[in-house]
């Protein structure tokens, strides 16, 4: 029986599969992993598609859409006698021999969770991917960035990021993750329903002592955006709002009250430069996240109360310990490379 399963999440994506199941099939030639699609309510035939030219997919089928949260949530439980998971969205290309570096260094690393590849852009191959790039970081205020991606620099693969690295998130998009360390930590918040979930899981696996990594020596490509683009404003919206969740879930009590003073001008700010752009949707998404994290936070708190309980690293050295909209802004540090960081 094989330990790994690779499942992914369809929403209305038939399009994505027949492009890009092909080469995933292609790729599992000596069948290293079980290849499941979890289908969250599609409208679309995706489902029709599957069992008509995919016979040897497994398929899981919900009768709504839970979001990337729930969806996976539900998935993983209907088959968690797996060792691994491979999270793999459905606009991924997969390339030679992408699997077996990222299950090795698991089998290795015992005290590593969870592992992503290098991820470029499949619109351009030869540019990081701007949702994962080469392992994901956050700084002192919550802002997320990536090795290889800051705001909106993306920068060209030279090669320059080709070493393991322990990392504090690993994308959503391409996820293999320990399924002993998924479930014992409660997977992913359904509460977020899409966007950085997987960031607040890989928050409490490190504050918990596991470690993430990236291993750039798998390689996908990455469509991205491809249920919300980014201009959306439900995207706005999500990344807002999920983005105070996560904060709030997962701070220590000292950094607490600053760390959300501070949120408030930024996100202020942030709305003010939407209008300024003509974006006036995304910039009232900015408002609506806010009242509904305020809305939301008093259920969340028995999760934050786990969390510090659980916590045994004071200090997470992969928590860039400085502003990355100063660094970027102010001081012109454009690429990872700039920051000093983790080199």
């Amino acid at each position: 029986m094989n330990k790994t399963a690779v499942v992914i999440l369809n929403w209305n994506g038939k399009g994505f599969l027949e492009k890009f199941l092909p080469a995933l099939f292609e790729q599992n030639f000596d069948n290293q992993a079980d290849i499941y699609v979890a289908d969250n309510g599609s409208t679309d035939d995706s489902v029709g598609f599957l069992q008509k030219n995919y016979s040897e997919v497994k398929l899981i089928q919900f009768s709504e859409n839970h979001g990337f949260a729930g969806g996976y949530n539900r998935a993983l439980a209907q088959i968690s006698h797996y060792q691994y998971f491979v999270l793999l969205n459905s606009d991924v290309l997969v390339t030679q021999n992408w699997l077996q570096p990222l299950i090795e260094y698991l089998d290795f690393h015992t005290d590593t969770a969870a592992v992503q590849p290098k991820i470029l852009s499949f619109s351009d191959k030869n540019k990081f991917e701007y949702a994962g790039a080469a392992g994901g970081f956050i700084d002192k205020w919550g802002f997320p960035f990536c090795r290889g991606r800051i705001f909106g620099t993306v920068e060209t693969d030279n090669a320059q990021y080709n070493n393991v690295l322990d990392i504090f998130w690993a994308t959503g998009a391409c996820l293999v993750i320990r399924a002993a360390d998924f479930f014992e930590n409660s997977g992913f918040d359904d509460e977020f329903f899409a966007h950085q979930e997987e960031i607040d899981l890989c928050w409490r696996l490190r504050s918990r002592g596991r470690k993430i990594a990236c291993v750039p020596q798998s390689v996908v490509y990455h469509v991205g955006g491809g249920t919300l683009n980014t201009e959306s404003p439900r995207k706005t919206y999500l990344n807002f709002r999920n983005n105070l969740l996560l904060l709030y879930k997962n701070l220590p009590e000292n950094h607490l009250s600053k760390t959300f003073f501070v949120r408030f001008f930024f996100d202020y700010l942030a709305a003010f430069q939407f209008i300024v752009s003509g974006k006036w949707k995304n910039a009232k998404q900015v408002f609506c996240a806010r009242r509904d994290f305020c809305k939301m936070k008093n259920r969340l708190f028995e999760k934050r109360k786990e969390n510090l309980q659980k916590a045994n690293l004071q200090i997470i050295s992969e928590i860039f310990p400085k502003s990355i909209v100063f660094q970027y802004y102010i001081k012109n540090k454009k690429y990872f490379k700039d920051l000093k960081f983790l080199l």
